[in-house]
């Protein structure tokens, strides 16, 4: 079993940053790939990032690529999410996500532990 735990979520204006960490317990956590996804109200949970197990290859929805950076300490056993230049359709609930093996995934139903989420409000 792996916890994950998300935190860093808030309040911004248009153009701001904010930085998501999520932090994992249990099991070892470095040989997980890990993910981000966001689900705003209305709408399917949203693939936004993932990282392989070492952090070497990462990959993004074009929509966030240039403005937000996945990247993960495994000494710390946790995984962050810098995002730069924040826009209004930046809002969402942020989650954490971690898979069995080391190969990063861009699908949802790929992963096996999620965090209870961290919203993210971005006005205008």
């Amino acid at each position: 079993q792996v916890q994950l735990v998300e935190s860093g979520g808030g309040l911004v204006q248009a153009g701001g940053s904010l930085r998501l960490s999520c932090a994992a317990s249990g099991r070892t956590f470095s040989s997980y790939a890990a993910g981000w996804f966001r689900q705003a109200p209305g709408k399917e949970r949203e693939f936004i990032a993932t990282i392989n197990w070492s952090g070497g290859s990462s990959y993004y929805t074009d929509s966030v690529k240039g403005r937000f950076t996945i990247s993960r300490d495994n000494a710390k056993s946790t995984v962050y999410l810098q995002m730069n230049s924040l826009k209004p359709e930046d809002t969402a609930v942020y989650y954490c996500a971690a898979k069995k093996g080391a190969i990063p995934n861009r699908s949802p139903l790929a992963y096996d532990y999620w965090g209870q989420g961290t919203q993210v409000t971005v006005s205008s």
